[in-house]
């Protein structure tokens, strides 16, 4: 469990809940658990997704994956304990005081990373695989696989901050654009990332069959999309002019970043 979580990564998603959270006047230590949270289903779902019977991949963050550091049982257990203990963190009285923001933050969780999300979004792209898949298809897909648990991250520092509800709309609009801007920088990355900058595999999804962004819409037009999610992110920030300008930041790394 520690090696799926502790060795390297973005911890994207967790600073997506703390920023978020401060928005509201949340102290970043209240908002650490929650995001500790997402963190242990985000490095869940990568240490599952590496498996042979999956994406069967090797490396991850430059070193190899749980299951080859390991074994696939290993591998496996470890990702259900990570899973399991997302929600032990959540349901704590610690969390949060108020069992109702505590309930909120499990049912939210548990639907962006379940069948509903994240597992749904997986399923569906690997039934995808060299089949003949529309612009459309492969945004729904992505928007559960990738982009539910981005969302998440954002409105649970809003659930935390007791965010009025036109306050988490224009957070839920900047999530989805960003959830949707970090597939296709993803996409971009596995089309002509140099591997050792990645830190794992690069041209999988062209082996794999899998309609992407990039291959549908080729790179430049991909370019043109993320700019333009880059932009549709930080309009939709507008309401807190300059105490958003961190995140707004967030949506330009997820544009320009090279792993």
């Amino acid at each position: 469990m520690r090696y799926a979580t502790l060795g390297g990564g973005k911890r994207f998603r967790p600073f997506l809940v703390v920023e978020t959270a401060a928005l509201f006047g949340v102290p970043k230590a209240k908002a650490l658990p929650v995001a500790a949270a997402v963190e242990c289903v985000h490095c869940y779902s990568l240490a599952h997704d590496d498996l042979p019977a999956m994406d069967d991949d090797d490396l991850r963050r430059g070193r190899p994956t749980v299951h080859k550091a390991f074994d696939e049982a290993t591998a496996i257990l470890a990702g259900d304990a990570l899973l399991t203990f997302a929600f032990e963190i959540l349901g704590r009285a610690d969390t949060d005081p108020d069992p109702a923001i505590r309930s909120e933050l499990v049912l939210g969780l548990a639907s962006a990373s379940g069948k509903d999300g994240m597992v749904g979004g997986q399923m569906l792209d690997l039934m995808a695989e060299g089949k003949p898949v529309d612009l459309r298809a492969v945004a729904d897909i992505q928007r559960l696989k990738t982009g539910a648990l981005i969302e998440f991250s954002v409105i649970a520092g809003a659930i935390l901050g007791r965010a009025a509800s036109d306050q988490r709309q224009s957070l839920a609009r900047y999530a989805r654009a960003l959830g949707l801007a970090f597939q296709i920088a993803d996409d971009l990355l596995d089309a002509e990332g140099d591997a050792a900058e990645v830190g794992k595999a690069t041209l999988k999804d062209a082996a794999a069959g899998k309609a992407t962004f990039v291959s549908l819409l080729g790179i430049e037009a991909s370019r043109s999309k993320l700019r333009e999610l880059e932009r549709e992110a930080a309009d939709a920030l507008h309401a807190w002019n300059g105490r958003a300008d961190v995140l707004r930041e967030a949506a330009r790394f997820v544009s320009l970043r090279r792993s």
